[in-house]
């Protein structure tokens, strides 16, 4: 229970990613593969589910094969359980995805050291809570100390960097996914 791969995929969001890829509107998409855009729309929404043919029409239009598009499919499950024992954490200093697959939500965790020289600039917007230990985060010429309990709000291409400033801290991150368009790109 709580694994998504027993769940239907919906694969409204690989065929718009693979469409936006290719850079094709709905009518391009629409007029090569004989679906209607209102139905394109529905199905990259996952308002509507293509059939298997109507599915193998989309992927010739998307110069792809169905199975790649099932392949690249979201799953539909709306819970999924990621539990601490079963999760890959990289070595020191550890980091642990608490989101599993490809979401419009991503989550970390990091526990130890960071590096502190290493400067990060995200498309979309994060937050960043710290859930044990202090970090210090130098954001847009200013520099934030964070404690237990304490978070940061980046807006989406703030240039920022930050270490842990005490052993075995463990920093949760929250972003909107990076292949969301969640804001405009602004000038950098």
């Amino acid at each position: 229970m709580g694994d998504h791969k027993e769940q239907p995929l919906r694969v409204g969001a690989a065929v718009r990613r693979r469409r936006r890829a290719l850079e094709l509107t709905l009518a391009v998409v629409a007029e090569r593969s004989g679906l209607s855009v209102p139905f394109l729309s529905q199905v990259e929404n996952d308002r509507a589910r293509p059939s298997r043919s109507s599915l193998e029409k989309l992927a010739d239009a998307l110069r792809t094969t169905a199975v790649e598009l099932l392949a690249a499919a979201d799953p539909a499950c709306s819970v999924d359980v990621v539990r601490a024992e079963c999760t890959e954490v990289t070595p020191e200093p550890r980091t642990r995805s608490l989101v599993r697959g490809h979401h419009q939500m991503h989550a970390s965790e990091f526990t130890g050291d960071h590096d502190a020289g290493r400067e990060f600039q995200y498309r979309n917007d994060q937050l960043m809570y710290v859930a044990d230990g202090a970090v210090e985060i130098e954001a847009e010429g200013r520099a934030y100390r964070l404690g237990r309990g304490d978070t940061l709000y980046l807006t989406g291409g703030v240039r920022h960097r930050w270490r842990a400033t005490v052993p075995e801290t463990r920093v949760v991150v929250v972003a909107v996914a990076e292949h969301i368009e969640a804001v405009q790109d602004r000038p950098r």
